[in-house]
């Protein structure tokens, strides 16, 4: 099950790898690579150890009312149980899932989003009782993530500089979209 559909060969690894984008999630029992790049974002990567079945998925605020139905794991609400859902679905056991967390930077330096990201990931795993085994959050770099769901293994890389824009622009509009949507201040 799968909402990312950014699939291709990476050469230098042999394998396949899935690029999971803001609002998206993607689960398997294959081999494939899952890999994201977070700003203020968050991303929780969840697996079965028995299973073998993992995934991974990426949001960009805590909680909303998506416009449509394809803007909804957009939110984290939507997202934790659209990759618990797709993990049940593929044969995980929710008594034996475990989480790696990661994001919520403060890449600007100051503001609120990645800090309600993080408040909202470990209550959500909380209230869910799933076990985090580790996390990666808050700081104020951008982190590239590999995750591998088969086994859970996790590989960060901390962005000091950013090959192109698109993370910073993507954060600027997530800014201006929750200061007119919820009104909050998000810079001090």
């Amino acid at each position: 099950m799968s909402l990312a559909c950014n699939r291709f060969f990476d050469p230098s690894r042999e394998r396949t790898m899935v690029k999971v984008l803001p609002g998206q999630y993607f689960v398997t029992g294959g081999e494939e690579l899952l890999a994201t790049t977070l700003g203020s974002c968050v991303c929780a990567c969840v697996w079965d150890p028995l299973a073998r079945i993992g995934g991974l998925n990426h949001f960009m605020l805590p909680e909303g009312n998506p416009d449509t139905l394809s803007q909804a794991n957009r939110y984290g609400t939507h997202a934790m149980e659209s990759l618990i859902n797709g993990l049940l679905a593929l044969g995980a056991h929710r008594d034996r899932l475990l989480a790696k967390l990661f994001g919520g930077a403060r890449v600007f330096g100051e503001g609120s989003v990645g800090d309600m990201n993080i408040d909202f990931v470990r209550r959500f795993v909380a209230r869910e009782g799933l076990q985090v085994v580790s996390e990666c959050l808050g700081g104020q770099l951008a982190l590239k993530v590999l995750f591998e769901p088969q086994d859970g293994r996790a590989w960060v890389k901390r962005l000091k500089q950013l090959p192109n824009d698109t993370l910073i622009r993507r954060e600027v509009r997530l800014a201006n979209a929750i200061a007119q949507e919820t009104r909050v201040e998000l810079f001090k």
